[in-house]
């Protein structure tokens, strides 16, 4: 009985033995078939892409030209002719000042002038006769001037009691109201040229270099969603803003633009493209490696990887544009080629792009 044991459990131990040479005949087999067949691979075909960068920018509509018209002169408001959202003409009248003192006042600086002018004329004649020193026809040479400068410095005033519209304009604001008095340099109306509305976004510093003035830009309004406007690039500021870095760019906006409803205050949008790559010869951002020897991709040739270096230029997302080393059409593998080698034999089970 003991003799028996032994022998059943040598019998259990070949057999094992043989199992598992059994099982490393078939692992061998099939790790042979696989290197026979190919390694599974991921590939991309090397084509033109637009590669080309969206710029959006957003700024306010407003008027080129805000004029803050300011009293040239004091005295009290006698009539204002215009509310806030009136269109004037160059040269409407505007607002009048009680000029009754400052006629009053014309009247007797031109009383003085011409008695001075008298004088003046009785001591030229009488100096030819000998009979006044020229000082005393200098003084009355003087005399003049200064009477005379008072009536014209009068008649100034006067006219600058009558405040006219500068240019064609709209009045957005009205500061004053009939009798009240108002002091030089005070300010009586905000006018503004509606027929010439510009938005002014800031622009980055790493885009502004693709803009250019006389560019033409489509600008959208959240306000009138189905209309388009061809905007213009006017001008661009020549520094960026110390905090942000972003350069103003001036777009004007068409001279129709507020007979289409367009008004100051809206939202105006502008969606371009920058840096213009239309037609980019590109591949997986992924597919691209890099040694001492430079960037790389694998070329899939005849089931086979092939180096290929290859010099690139922009990226943009998961695209990576290619200058040289691939030709439009190539096969390349499309994933991280690190633990690959040239002349591996693969078989594509997929495509990227």
């Amino acid at each position: 009985m003991s003799l028996r044991l032994p022998s059943r459990l040598i019998l259990l131990l070949l057999a094992a033995a043989l199992w598992l040479t059994a099982c490393g005949e078939t692992n061998q087999g099939d790790h042979a078939e696989e290197a026979e067949r190919g390694v599974p691979v991921a590939a991309a075909e090397v084509r033109t892409r637009d590669l080309s960068r969206s710029l959006t920018l957003s700024a306010t509509i407003e008027p080129r030209v805000v004029i803050r018209l300011a009293s040239r002169t004091q005295g009290t408001i006698d009539q204002v002719h215009v509310e806030a959202g009136d269109r004037v003409d160059r040269g409407d009248l505007l607002l009048e000042l009680d000029l009754s003192e400052h006629r009053a006042e014309l009247a007797r600086a031109r009383a003085q002038e011409e008695e001075a002018q008298l004088e003046y004329d009785r001591s030229q004649q009488l100096r030819g006769e000998g009979v006044v020193s020229d000082a005393d026809f200098q003084r009355a040479r003087v005399a003049l001037q200064i009477h005379r400068s008072q009536r014209q410095l009068w008649e100034t005033r006067i006219a600058y009691g009558r405040v006219m519209a500068p240019r064609d304009a709209v009045v957005t604001d009205r500061f004053v109201e009939p009798g009240e008095a108002v002091e030089a340099q005070d300010t009586l109306f905000e006018l503004a040229a509606m027929d010439e509305l510009v938005m002014r976004p800031g622009v980055s510093e790493r885009d502004v270099v693709h803009l250019e003035v006389g560019q033409s830009l489509p600008i959208t309004l959240d306000a009138l969603p189905d209309e388009t406007l061809e905007g213009r690039i006017r001008r661009i500021f020549p520094m960026a803003q110390p905090g942000s870095r972003l350069v103003t760019v001036e777009v004007a906006l068409p001279a129709d633009a507020t007979g289409r409803g367009v008004r100051p205050g809206f939202l105006g949008r502008i969606s371009t493209r920058v840096d213009a790559r239309p037609e980019a010869l590109a591949v997986p951002a992924a597919a691209i490696g890099e040694d001492d020897e430079g960037r790389y991709v694998y070329l899939i040739h005849d089931e086979r990887l092939e180096r290929r270096t290859i010099d690139i230029g922009v990226s943009r997302g998961q695209w990576t544009e290619v200058l040289e080393g691939l030709e439009d059409g190539d096969v390349i593998l499309a994933t991280n080629p690190i633990d690959m080698s040239e002349g591996t034999r693969v078989r594509i089970v997929g495509w990227r792009g």
